[in-house]
Parts: structure tokens; C-alpha cells; sequence
């Protein structure tokens, strides 16, 4: 099969599409047939050597897909062959025709979503799931601010959010991306361009205060989040590209906090939690994945190009 391999981390061209052995599962695998694969930022941060646990070299990128189980190993009985899938993680990395995941890790797509979508479905979702309501505790009827509501954890937050009845700003840099969030739940969207939008949000909480921030680039926002909380809110770090200084008497008098979270620390009871809220949105129509850009497996350094230079609105998807 034709798979994505890293055998040094560095820049983006470091993906070099190679021919591999076919996956065989084990007792407790499946083997996916792939069909689309999603591109995330961490994804980059691995390739890049820039992430706190790094793979064993040489190694295939990913965590996200969907496809169809080809076959199965001993002892699996909840997929059988021929099922449509999206895939939380991959023994194997899934920029590749095929991945090697646990049972554990493959949940079925519905028939309304197509594969492209299916591959846009775990890490987006359940970290937006799992920062709204697992970290942030977050209520129906509070405030809550997305920053950077074009990506796929910000649109899958707006989604989530509106359907469990929050009332929500959200932040986007282009005119194309603020009709997007309007489109995916969104009341209220403001340019994050603007040097007053964080006065202006204020102001459309009447003076009240965010009570949940989702927050996708901590080193540029978070000082100025601070003191846009209202008592007790929360902000929840889902992204940081460096450091920032910060006044912690900001914090003081809202007793508010500041959480952060990494998809990987989700305990076994959280993840069947999430994806349980995953899978009932995505049958019920409450969750629709948006994908911008499908690119050919073999030319995954533009999609990584693509993510770090923050152009998509959506997902990025590699096409096998």
C-alpha cells in the first residue's frame, strides 16, 4: 500500500509518499481501508519534532480518518467488515490506504456524511466536546467566545453549542469566515482584526462577562481574555504557539480559571462519553463536519503548509 513516512522531523517535505507492507490485524484490530484522511494541527507539531512526545522514526503522520473495515482480528465482534467508519487514532498513522487501529478506536459514520466529512469527525469534535463540557463545565444559556471559530474545533464548538442552547460570539478574521460561524450556529460574530473586539464582546454580554472561552492561540489572547470573564467564567487552552505574559489579578476577583487540555490526557470514561455525544450529533444532523480543502495524500506538505499558514476554513482532508 501507499503510505505517508517521516524519517526525519523537520519541514513539511519531510512526507515522503512510499510503498509499505499491508497492515494485519491482531487479536482486537481492525484494518480500515481508507478513503480520507484528516490534516490537524498537532499533526504538524509532531512532524515538526516540536511536540512533548514524539514517534519513533521513521513513522506515518495521523490520527484522523474514515474508510471502511477490510478485516478484522480475532475477538472483534462491535464492527464487522464492509462498516463505515470514522477512526479516533491508528496503531499504524492513517496518511496511508490503510490503518491498523483497535476496535476501541473505529466508530461508525452514518450514511449522510461522506467520507471527506468522516475524516474531519474525532480530534475536532471530542476536543471541542471535551473543552466545552468535560473541562470548561460549560451550561446551556451561558456566555461563550470562540476565538478562531473558522477551524475544525471552532466550528465543531459552534455546533455543539448551539444545539445545547448557549449563546455565543465568535471571532474570524475574513468576511468568508465569519458568514461560516453564522452558518454553523454562531449569534454573534466579530473581526478579530479589529483592535476593540474584545470591548466589543464585552459589550454584547450587556456587561455580564464570557463565561467560557475556548481559546485556540493562548499566547496571542489570553492576557486580554482575562479580564472579558465574567465571575467564575473559564477559559480553556485548546491552542498556545509560545509564551505569554499575563496579570494574574485578573483572575482574582471573578475567582475565575484558567484550564488547560490536551486530547491525549482523555481518561477511558471521558472518551466513551464523547464519543456517545459524537455519534448521536452526527445521526441526529446536530453535527455536520465542513471540509474545505481535499488534497491527494501524496501532496500532504501543502496541507501542512496549509495549516500553519491558517488558510483553510473547515477541514483539510488528504484524498487516498
Amino acid at each position: 500500500m501507499k503510505a505517508i513516512r517521516v524519517h526525519a522531523f523537520g519541514e513539511p517535505e519531510v512526507m515522503k509518499i512510499e510503498t509499505v507492507a499491508d497492515p494485519k490485524p491482531a487479536e482486537g484490530e481492525v484494518v480500515v481501508a481508507v478513503r480520507a484522511v484528516g490534516v490537524n494541527p498537532v499533526d504538524t507539531y509532531i512532524r515538526s519534532g516540536q511536540y512533548p512526545v514524539l514517534p519513533k522514526l521513521p513513522y506515518t503522520p495521523g490520527i484522523d480518518a474514515a474508510g471502511i473495515i477490510e478485516t478484522v482480528g480475532r475477538g472483534v465482534t462491535r464492527l464487522g467488515v464492509g462498516t463505515r467508519v470514522y477512526v479516533a487514532g491508528a496503531r499504524s498513522g492513517t496518511y496511508a490506504e490503510k490503518a491498523l487501529c483497535r476496535e476501541s478506536q473505529v466508530h461508525p459514520l452514518p450514511d449522510r456524511l461522506s467520507f471527506a466529512q468522516g475524516a474531519g469527525v474525532y480530534v475536532p469534535y471530542a476536543t471541542a466536546y471535551r473543552a466545552l463540557f468535560q473541562r470548561a463545565q460549560g451550561r446551556p444559556g451561558e456566555w461563550l467566545l470562540v476565538h478562531g471559530a473558522t477551524g475544525g474545533v471552532g466550528l465543531a464548538a459552534l455546533q455543539f453549542a448551539s444545539n445545547a442552547g448557549f449563546r455565543i460570539i465568535a471571532t474570524a478574521g475574513t468576511e468568508q469566515g465569519r458568514k461560516l460561524t453564522i452558518e454553523n450556529g454562531a449569534q454573534f460574530v466579530l473581526n478579530h482584526h479589529a483592535p476593540d473586539h474584545f470591548e466589543q464582546a464585552l459589550t454584547l454580554t450587556s456587561g455580564h462577562g464570557v463565561d467560557v472561552i475556548l481559546e485556540m492561540l493562548a499566547n496571542v489572547n489570553l492576557d486580554r481574555d482575562l479580564p472579558l470573564l465574567a465571575k467564575n467564567g473559564r477559559v480553556v487552552v485548546i491552542g498556545s504557539r509560545g509564551r505569554i505574559e499575563i496579570d494574574p489579578r485578573a483572575t482574582m476577583g471573578r475567582d475565575s480559571a484558567i484550564l488547560g487540555m490536551a486530547l491525549l490526557n482523555t481518561p477511558e470514561a471521558d472518551q466513551i462519553t464523547l464519543h456517545a455525544a459524537i455519534g448521536a450529533g452526527l445521526a441526529n444532523g446536530a453535527l455536520t463536519p465542513v471540509v474545505s480543502h481535499q488534497i491527494p495524500l501524496p501532496e500532504a506538505p501543502q496541507a501542512h503548509h496549509q495549516i500553519v499558514e491558517s488558510r483553510a476554513h473547515g477541514k483539510i482532508v488528504l484524498r487516498t
